[in-house]
């Protein structure tokens, strides 16, 4: 494999491969770029299929947090972490402490956080090793909900956008994913009036929804095609492809996940469809924004700067449109605007 020639090798600043054999620990730490500040984004825990699989994710998710910082305004640069495992068996705290170690060797480039498979305990046995963790239990905690509340008002924004309605009311959604952060997002649609679909690996996850929420359980295959009006996919990347693309019947696509798109021309394709994509690191970054405020932690501020992410969106929407252009462009022109601006105050 000739790394730097991988399609999703983005001139990243650092790339580190770690390995504990005595806990099991198998990790990649992926530094895209700093120019706004040191790289923070979480670890995903994931059973990859192989190595190539975790390093071709490793290296999106660490672009997207850079692009996702610098649009969010934060002074972060953006950054990514793998462990690759099985989080329902493998996870020790052990394990975590080796990772704390791994993560303290890069000295303050990249600070780390929760994801995929990783929850605030999990951190904390890593925060023993080293301090450049974040979402710390006493601090800004769990920043689940938060990445919930700016997809919800995210999707209030392509709805507004899209349909000309200032109401969930009525609107159908179909959700991908249960997780912490769908779970929240559930509760906030089905608070807000909209109609809930729900798919999922996990049964139990499955019935609380659909209990608590009256949320209709489907295939994980038949969500694609329901008859709805948003499509959020909150799992893993990659669920809008050549194959799912022909079966959504959605005209909104806005979702929590990370690399909703397969590749960068499908958001060419939604945009011929006439379907609205919400950039899904403009969308999903109430969790980083929280994260954002460890030091000095507010709640409020951090609500009251998760909400502007509904204008951001807006005015992306407004741009793509008037450039005709996808949204996913307008949002990457956004994001390189920024950092550009930042280098050219080094030079």
């Amino acid at each position: 494999m000739a790394f730097f020639e991988l399609a999703d090798f983005d001139n990243h600043e650092q790339v580190t491969f770690f390995t504990d054999e005595q806990t099991g620990l198998k990790s990649i730490v992926a530094i895209h770029d700093t120019t706004l500040g040191p790289a923070v984004g979480g670890c995903r825990m994931w059973n990859y299929a192989s190595d190539d699989e975790a390093i071709t994710d490793v290296l999106r998710l660490s672009r997207g947090m850079t692009y996702k910082n610098a649009v969010a305004g934060l002074a972060m640069g953006g950054g990514k972490s793998v462990i690759i495992g099985d989080a329902r068996r493998d996870k020790t705290p052990a394990l975590f402490r080796s990772f704390g170690r791994a993560i303290h060797s890069l000295g303050g480039r990249y600070y780390s956080a929760e994801d995929v498979g990783i929850n605030t305990q999990d951190i904390m046995y890593a925060h023993e090793e080293t301090p450049y963790m974040a979402g710390l239990e006493g601090k800004s905690g769990d920043p689940s909900p938060f990445t919930a509340l700016g997809t919800f008002l995210g999707i209030k924004a392509a709805v507004k956008h899209q349909l000309g309605k200032d109401s969930l009311q009525g609107i159908r959604v179909a959700i991908q994913g249960l997780g912490h952060v769908g779970y929240h997002l559930c509760k906030h649609l089905h608070q807000a009036g909209a109609t809930l679909i729900v798919t999922d690996l996990n049964q139990q996850a499955l019935a609380k929804v659909a209990e608590e929420f009256n949320a209709v359980i489907v295939d994980l295959d038949a969500i694609y095609h329901q008859d709805v009006d948003v499509y959020a996919p909150c799992a893993l990347g990659a669920t809008v492809n050549d194959q799912t693309i022909t079966q959504l019947k959605a005209s909104i696509i806005a979702g929590c996940a990370n690399n909703q798109l397969a590749l960068p021309r499908h958001g060419d394709v939604l945009r011929d469809k006439g379907i609205l994509y919400a950039p899904d690191y403009v969308i999903n970054a109430g969790g980083i924004i929280n994260v954002s405020f460890e030091n000095d932690y507010c709640a409020k501020k951090s609500t009251e700067k998760v909400e502007q992410i509904y204008t951001t969106l807006l005015n992306i929407f407004k741009q793509a449109d008037s450039q005709n252009v996808q949204t996913a462009t307008v949002a990457d022109q956004l994001a390189r605007s920024i950092i550009d601006a930042k280098k050219a105050t080094r030079e």
